[in-house]
């Protein structure tokens, strides 16, 4: 129980963590111009434009449907999109030249998998239903039927 309690802990350290940091490198592929996006490897403006969609969707996706308890798998599954971004990141890097550097997005990567194996398996967050209380509250009678 207690190894669970912490678990969470990390879990939900790890979410605002890495909902900030792709919040932040999102936003600034949304609002910087294209120039000041360049980096040693050539990428089209519209697709670095592309990524800080996906970065700050997958920031959202972190934290909103686990808090909200609405549809909380979609967190576990913005966590596996934002692996993806990061292996492309580490790849990209690599490809620059820049051994080094590559290991930022490698360890980001890798808090992106931790998140979406827990919550996955480990911790899952469960969604609350309206529907299960109306159910539980249409099936309990007041009364009881002689038999």
């Amino acid at each position: 129980m207690r190894n669970t309690k912490r678990i969470r802990a990390l879990l939900w350290t790890a979410q605002v963590v890495l909902a900030c940091l792709f919040l932040f490198a999102g936003g600034m592929k949304l609002v910087l111009p294209i120039e000041m996006l360049k980096g040693p490897v050539a990428l089209p403006g519209a697709f670095l434009r592309f990524i800080g969609v996906c970065e700050t969707l997958g920031a959202l996706g972190l934290i909103l449907p686990s808090v909200l308890r609405i549809k909380p798998w979609l967190t576990p599954l913005a966590a596996s999109g934002l692996i993806v971004i990061m292996t492309g990141a580490t790849v990209v890097t690599l490809i620059g030249g820049m051994v080094g550097p590559a290991l930022v997005p490698v360890v980001v990567g890798s808090l992106a998998a931790f998140i979406a194996n827990g919550r996955w398996r480990v911790a899952p967050i469960a969604a609350s239903s309206q529907r299960s209380a109306i159910v539980a509250t249409s099936t309990a009678t007041p009364f009881r039927k002689a038999a």
